[in-house]
């Protein structure tokens, strides 16, 4: 009688091995150890080559009252730049750890409300890209048009998916990472009376930058003396920090920027405040110390060695906390009837004249 005897299986390969992305696994590992106190949602899942469906996350703490004010924090919009879902992870990570025994913390969150969305674009991630796995700039593709001129392919182009900046085609609807991104904002923030916004991201500059609208045009935003309040009070707070506080516009316009488009969807609602930052950071104080970065797609908005990672985390985490202060006390600083004329007169001195 002949026996079936099961066939020896070569060792699987790194070509035949499923790919991972450490940074989802360390944001998994982050919301099953705050499990009772997180509200997570899968609010999208994106398909990548050589990988299982990847979950797109938004996770929420604190007060969910539509009457309290709101702060989220998004990370990874642009797949290439690790180090902007690294700082969001590492906050919410020391967020949760602080839930534990911070009774000031809890506090806190019975009066305003945090969201996170630290991966965005968890495709383009793993495919070191700073497009989607569709090949689409995810800040270059919401519905709306710069005023004037922008700088050639940088500021947005639909050229071809092939060529960096790729905004989609004319017509089509938002990528779905952009969808996602839109609903959580509506939802979680456009529906207070207050909310804030941090998008992480790094570029090529020799200083980290905190940007706010507009990116389209060149014209002051309408909330222009909220954000001199909220310069001014951060400069009171922190005399020594590594921040170029300004309108995007001041660098260069773009079309399809998505919390330009955001900002206008709030504005429409005259009762409420909404004000989105971008922090931009400067990818060469850290290739000047170490050169050879250039010669890696990745270290060119990367810190590449450990220690500087390390440091990167430490200088931005009192930023985060910060901004998570400031949009729960915001009635404090905001302007009043009698200062308002002087903060707007100031941010127009200081950013556009």
């Amino acid at each position: 009688m002949l026996t079936n005897y099961p066939h020896p299986q070569p060792a699987p390969t790194a070509a035949m091995q499923e790919k991972h992305l450490p940074e989802l696994d360390a944001l998994e590992r982050i919301l099953d150890l705050g499990a009772a106190h997180l509200d997570v949602t899968v609010v999208h899942q994106v398909a990548a080559a050589g990988a299982s469906a990847l979950p797109v996350y938004t996770i929420g703490l604190g007060n969910p009252s539509p009457e309290v004010p709101a702060i989220g924090f998004f990370g990874g919009v642009h797949g290439l730049e690790r180090i902007g879902a690294e700082v969001v992870i590492a906050f919410l990570h020391s967020t949760v750890m602080r839930l534990q025994w911070d009774a000031t913390l809890h506090r806190q969150l019975e009066s305003m409300r945090l969201v996170f969305m630290p991966i965005v674009n968890p495709g383009g991630m793993l495919l070191g890209t700073r497009a989607n796995p569709g090949g689409v700039d995810l800040m270059r593709n919401a519905p709306i048009e710069a005023t004037d001129q922008v700088p050639f392919l940088v500021g947005g182009q639909r050229i071809s998916a092939g060529l960096p900046w790729y905004r989609g085609k004319s017509g089509a609807p938002m990528e779905a990472e952009n969808q996602a991104l839109c609903s959580v904002v509506a939802s979680e923030l456009l529906t207070r009376p207050f909310s804030m916004a941090l998008d992480c991201h790094s570029g090529f500059g020799v200083s980290d930058r905190l940007w706010f609208p507009y990116a389209h045009t060149r014209k002051p935003i309408a909330h222009l003396a909220e954000m001199q309040a909220l310069k001014e009070v951060f400069l009171q707070t922190y005399s020594h920090h590594p921040y170029v506080f300004e309108p995007q516009s001041l660098q260069y316009l773009a079309h399809g920027d998505v919390w330009d488009h955001l900002y206008v969807q709030a504005c429409r609602q005259a009762d409420r405040v909404f004000l989105p930052l971008t922090l931009e950071m400067g990818s060469w104080l850290w290739i000047k110390k170490n050169p050879r970065q250039l010669f890696s797609l990745k270290g060119i908005f990367n810190p590449l060695i450990a220690h500087r990672q390390h440091r990167v985390l430490r200088r931005h985490l009192s930023l985060l906390d910060f901004l998570a202060r400031a949009a729960g006390s915001h009635a404090r600083w905001t302007p009043t009837s009698d200062t308002r004329a002087r903060l707007h007169a100031d941010a127009l001195q200081g950013w556009y004249e």
